[in-house]
């Protein structure tokens, strides 16, 4: 077996694994797909698993068995998971450290706890870790018809700014303008929003959109646009780097950084998931992003759904940017 295209993945039967002592056994109910777990899949990602293995990190479902006394009152709940490693998650039976479930509330079905995870605890991470958006501020948006994109959008919003979406297809700006975007607007001509990316004219359309330069970009994209993106900051303004979706890792210019003291700021959730913030710090996170929810400050948006069987279907459209926000795999 090796690292490949998403559609070598196979369903194979194996026995039901059995927790160990401060493990839960957790009953599928959903998990999220993510563009990382295509480029881990592809053996395009920083680090590579062993195979053969399991995609996956984020799972939803329900508590039946645990390894360890003291965790016994976990039994029969539903909760969320992520899973601390490069994956196994893409399975009817998932194990998870006690340490790392939070629990779903009722109000919370289990696609949409399943799609939100890891798109919105790395904007959530970045907004309480890395940049502040203050109420007021004109915050731009990359990629904004993907999964973190929309998450950027609804958590930018929630903190009262004014955001504008940048997205390739009308498809994804209507998505974005759904999730809370004041404005959105394509990479190329705005006469031809569908044609080729204008990249000099996207500084000017961002200026444009947000009255003179944007306070905050998260681009969770990379390639060609960043440096309009970085050029049409205002002063002060913060330059988030998310990921590379494009497939381009940007060389960004640094006396564009330099001048009216402009900031360009990494934002890498699962570092800080896995290293500084740990298992129980990540757990607290996400008992955040569902807390947030349950109260209505923030509206993650029902993903699309697909048998497990499909996976590599899935994976392949995220893959190819031509998926509009999240998808969930489902176990029935």
């Amino acid at each position: 077996m090796e690292l490949g295209d998403p559609t070598l993945l196979q369903l194979v039967e194996e026995p039901t694994p059995q927790p160990a002592p401060g493990e839960a056994l957790i009953e599928t109910e959903a998990v999220g797909v993510s563009f990382v777990d295509g480029l881990i899949v592809r053996g395009a990602y920083q680090v590579q698993p062993p195979v053969p293995f399991t995609p996956g990190n984020c799972v939803v479902g329900m508590v039946t068995a645990v390894g360890s006394p003291e965790d016994e009152a976990l039994l029969g709940r539903r909760v969320a998971s992520v899973l601390d490693g490069l994956g196994g998650a893409y399975a009817t039976h998932v194990l998870a450290p006690a340490e790392t479930l939070a629990a779903v509330p009722a109000g919370i079905v289990p696609d949409v706890a399943a799609a939100s995870m890891e798109s919105y605890l790395t904007v959530l991470f970045a907004t309480t870790h890395r940049v502040t958006i203050a109420a007021g501020e004109e915050v731009v948006v990359l990629g904004a018809g993907g999964g973190i994109g929309l998450a950027a959008i609804d958590v930018a919003r929630s903190l009262g700014a004014r955001v504008t979406a940048v997205a390739s297809t009308e498809e994804k700006r209507s998505a974005a303008l759904r999730a809370g975007a004041a404005d959105a607007i394509g990479y190329g001509d705005p006469s031809d929003p569908s044609g080729p990316a204008d990249l000099q004219g996207l500084k000017d359309r961002i200026r444009e959109a947000t009255s003179g330069g944007a306070d905050v970009v998260i681009d969770p994209v990379g390639g060609p646009a960043a440096e309009s993106a970085l050029r049409s900051l205002a002063t002060g303004g913060r330059y988030c780097v998310v990921g590379f979706a494009s497939g381009e890792i940007p060389r960004l210019p640094a006396n564009i950084v330099l001048l009216r003291n402009r900031s360009v700021i990494g934002v890498d959730w699962g570092d800080w998931s896995r290293v500084e913030g740990g298992a129980a710090g990540n757990a607290r996170l996400l008992a955040d992003l569902f807390a947030r929810s349950a109260r209505g400050e923030l509206a993650p948006p029902a993903p699309s759904s697909a048998p497990l069987a499909d996976a590599g279907r899935v994976l392949t459209l995220i893959g190819e940017r031509r998926a509009v926000g999240k998808y969930v795999l489902r176990m029935s």
